[in-house]
Formats: C-alpha cells, sequence, structure tokens
C-alpha cells in the first residue's frame, strides 16, 4: 500500500484550525476552573498529534474526552483528579485493545447506528454552534459566509483567514491588552492517588466508555475509510492510541484525550487530507505551551464565541453528508433513536438504547 505523503500548506495548516471550535471552550475551562497548567496540557496535545500524524500519516484528530471534561469543569475538579481519571481511562483502553472488546463493539454495531452517532453529533454541534453564533450574528454569518467562500481556496484557506478575523476582532476590542510576554514554562511532573483513581471513573469515567467507543472508535475508523478507503485504520488501533496516550500524559500535566468523528469531519472540511496538518497543529500547541503559557488562558478566552459557533455548524452540516447512504427502509428507526436519545441526554445512552433496540429486535 502507497504510504500518504505529508503535505505542509496553507491548506493544511487550515485543516489544524478544523476542531479548535470545541478545543477552545474545554481548554478555556480546564484553566480557569480546575487550574490546570496550560503548558501541560498543550505540550502533551502537541506531541500527542505530532506522533500521530508521524505514524498514521493522516489528520487523526486529537482531542479532549467530553464527558470527562465536562464533569470535571461542572463540579470544579483538581488537577490531580483530572490526571487520575485520564490514567485509568488509558488503562481501560489498553485493557479493550489488548482483549478484543473494541472489536467486539465494532462488529456488533450496524452502520444504521454508526451514522446514527454521527447525525447526533452533527446535531449536537450544531445546537451549540447556535448557542455561540447569538453572541454576535453579524460576525457569525460573516464567518460563515467567509468558509463558503474560502472553504477550496488554497492561497486564502477559510481556517486561517477565520482564525484570523477573530484575533483581529479580539485586537480591535483591546482584549488583548496586558498580555503576558512569552517565556520558557516546561510541563509540570505531576501526581494523583488510588482514590481518585477510582473516584475519577466511577464519576465520569464509566460514562465516557460507550461515548469513546461510538464516536472516538467506532464513527472515527468510518470516517477515516469514507475519506481515505485505500488507508483504513483498525478500531483496535485507535483504542491502543488513546491507552498509550493517557497512560503517559497524565504525568506531565495532559487531561484525557481521545479521537474523534466530529474533530476528523472539522479538519477534512477546513483542508487537511494529510499527517502535515497534525504536525502543523501539534508544533502551534507545543509552542504556545512552551512559551504562551503565561497568557494562554486570556489568548483562548477573548477569542469571538460567534466565529467558533460559524465553525462548528460548518462541520455539523460537513457530518450530515452521510445521510444521502442511507436506504429509505426500517433502519431509519435505530438512525432516529440514536439521535433523538442523544440530544434528549446525551450520546453514550444514545449509543446504547439504539443498541439494544436495535439488537432486541432483530433477534426475533
Amino acid at each position: 500500500m502507497k504510504r500518504i505523503p505529508f503535505e505542509f500548506s496553507l491548506r493544511e495548516l487550515s485543516g489544524a484550525m478544523g476542531d479548535f471550535g470545541t478545543l477552545f471552550p474545554l481548554s478555556v475551562g480546564y484553566i480557569v476552573v480546575c487550574g490546570m497548567n496550560p503548558a501541560g496540557f498543550l505540550v502533551m496535545m502537541g506531541l500527542a498529534n505530532i506522533l500521530t500524524g508521524l505514524v498514521y500519516r493522516l489528520p487523526l484528530p486529537i482531542e479532549p474526552m467530553k464527558v470527562i471534561a465536562v464533569m470535571a469543569i461542572a463540579q470544579r475538579w483538581s488537577p490531580s483528579l483530572v490526571y487520575a481519571t485520564g490514567f485509568t481511562m488509558g488503562l481501560t483502553w489498553l485493557l479493550f485493545s489488548m482483549i478484543g472488546v473494541v472489536d467486539w463493539i465494532a462488529r456488533h454495531t450496524p452502520k444504521c447506528i454508526v451514522r446514527g452517532i454521527q447525525f447526533s453529533l452533527a446535531a449536537l454541534l450544531m445546537l451549540q454552534a447556535l448557542q455561540m453564533a447569538a453572541t454576535g450574528w453579524l460576525w457569525a454569518g460573516i464567518a460563515l459566509g467567509l468558509i463558503l467562500l474560502l472553504r477550496d481556496n488554497r492561497y486564502a484557506p477559510a481556517g486561517l483567514v477565520i482564525m484570523a478575523l477573530g484575533v483581529g476582532i479580539a485586537l480591535a476590542r483591546g482584549d488583548l491588552r496586558g498580555l503576558a510576554p512569552p517565556g520558557l514554562q516546561l510541563p509540570p511532573l505531576t501526581r494523583f492517588t488510588l482514590a481518585e483513581m477510582g473516584a475519577g471513573f466511577v464519576d465520569a469515567g464509566l460514562a465516557q466508555i460507550p461515548l469513546t467507543a461510538a464516536n472516538a472508535v467506532i464513527a472515527t475508523a468510518a470516517l477515516v475509510k469514507l475519506y481515505w478507503p485505500e488507508h483504513p485504520v483498525p478500531e483496535r488501533k485507535l483504542a491502543l492510541n488513546m491507552g498509550v496516550m493517557n497512560t503517559i500524559i497524565p504525568f506531565f500535566g495532559g487531561f484525557p484525550l481521545c479521537h474523534g468523528a466530529g474533530g476528523l469531519a472539522g479538519q477534512y472540511a477546513f483542508g487537511a487530507r494529510t499527517g502535515g496538518a497534525n504536525l502543523l497543529e501539534g508544533g502551534i500547541e507545543v509552542g504556545l505551551g512552551l512559551f504562551f503559557a503565561a497568557s494562554i488562558a486570556q489568548l483562548f478566552s477573548v477569542f469571538p464565541e460567534a466565529i467558533i459557533g460559524a465553525m462548528l455548524f460548518y462541520v455539523g452540516v460537513q457530518l450530515l453528508k452521510g445521510i444521502k447512504t442511507l436506504a429509505l427502509d426500517y433502519e431509519l428507526i435505530y438512525v432516529a433513536i440514536t439521535v433523538i436519545v442523544s440530544v434528549l441526554t446525551n450520546m453514550a445512552l444514545g449509543f446504547l438504547v439504539a443498541m439494544a433496540a436495535y439488537h432486541l429486535t432483530r433477534s426475533k
């Protein structure tokens, strides 16, 4: 099989910005609410991006585990509890990849539910996007117009133009005044307790498992096969990636990381086609973590929400493209169950309910 060559271009750099919409708000929450060290999680995320790009040569996204992130921010977890939970999830996915649990889940998850997961993610992203766009409809409209106008432009890629627009707005508002000057700051060495590992796993880790299986493993593998049919990435490898990442990064200040179909769709939508996007994004994150950790919370928090909303909305639209592959038959029922339960509760429960409905009715 021919290896995918790396590409380092404005289009790849634009694609690297494609999943920043979900990274921004969760990163700000981890910093401001949980008190995490920006140098730690940015450098660790950057290194994870770089290694993933080098190994797979595809723009496989690296992003926060969302259930854990939301719980940690909502309940104001201490940094050590976040690290402990990440390490526990790493052990979990290492075990799942080794004993074949991931393969079993993938074999028993029908395509209609995989599509339902993707559409659920699209619906959730678009709802969040509309809430963020409501903070500035004019800027959101301008940003969305620029995305549509420049989505195939190699010389002024949409992702870069949108990022520049957001920074320009923040600068014009005076939000970038008082930023700390650049200065070297290394990731911290961190520790946690067995009690924290157990508490984090019970409080959020258990709920994270089905979501990660559905979105970060099964749906991501399906999207990779759709975008690069000659270069599929097996579900077990995706699980192994997450296991290795999360058993290392917590000891250097990193938060729980995973892959994700939404992040992959976002990177692809904004131009990423090779592992060069991961190398570019990883380099940016390492640089920000090492030299701008003191001011990174302000940099992230002042970026206009309306523009992030426009980016998320476009990513959601891209995830809906798979709707044309659906057959107009009984399987639409399971797609609908997945979407409705996911939107009304959460994606993990949506996945479990749809799987139960499918196998109970199909076994009769």
